[in-house]
């Protein structure tokens, strides 16, 4: 028997939108897979850490134009002494469209080539139908690289994403607990 897999929710968050967006992705992770991952505020962990775990949630905002959010960005060439080779890491995090259309959700663009660089396998890339976005540094032809919020202009849609996201994730992973493998409904993106 294999043992299930370390799951760390990883995050950064200036205002508290992309912590949000952490903590309801491991309350519906432990709903799905009957184990609660480990939640973590990057800003007040290192990112070795991080090692210890074989899929990682990691959560970016992007702020200004294009930029990754601060707590990230202290920490962003840490990920550099990572070997992440076989492990799997979403990404998730938010943006404003229609304030920033040409740099949209730019962070998790940048976090997907720093842990691709490293040997990490990206998971729960998200379509980009239902945005308004111009441009992105996370959009691969009709994918984001994971999930993009908008709690700014499309706050109402959040919490549908983010359960059709981590449906997403525990079929990808395979990560199915207590509850079977029951299908869930998918949310409207």
């Amino acid at each position: 028997m294999t043992r299930p897999p370390r799951i760390v929710v990883a995050y950064g968050s200036t205002f508290g939108d992309t912590a949000d967006a952490a903590e309801r992705i491991v309350t519906m992770l432990e709903e799905h897979t009957g184990a609660r991952p480990w939640l973590m505020d990057i800003a007040h962990h290192e990112v070795r850490e991080l090692d210890a775990f074989d899929v990682l949630v990691l959560g970016c905002s992007t702020w200004n134009v294009g930029e990754v959010q601060s707590d990230w960005a202290a920490k962003l060439n840490d990920l550099d002494a990572l070997d992440l080779h076989g492990k799997r890491v979403g990404l998730f995090g938010s943006g404003d469209q229609l304030g920033y259309p040409d740099t949209y959700v730019d962070a998790l663009g940048i976090l997907a080539q720093r842990v691709e660089a490293r040997g990490a396998e990206l998971v729960g890339l998200w379509p980009i139908v239902g945005y308004e976005h111009q441009a992105s540094l996370a959009q691969r032809a009709c994918r984001f690289v994971g999930l993009a919020l908008d709690d700014t202009s499309q706050g109402d849609r959040t919490p549908s994403r983010i359960e059709g996201w981590v449906t997403q994730l525990v079929e990808e992973l395979d990560l199915w607990g207590p509850r079977g493998t029951e299908q869930l409904p998918t949310a409207a993106h």
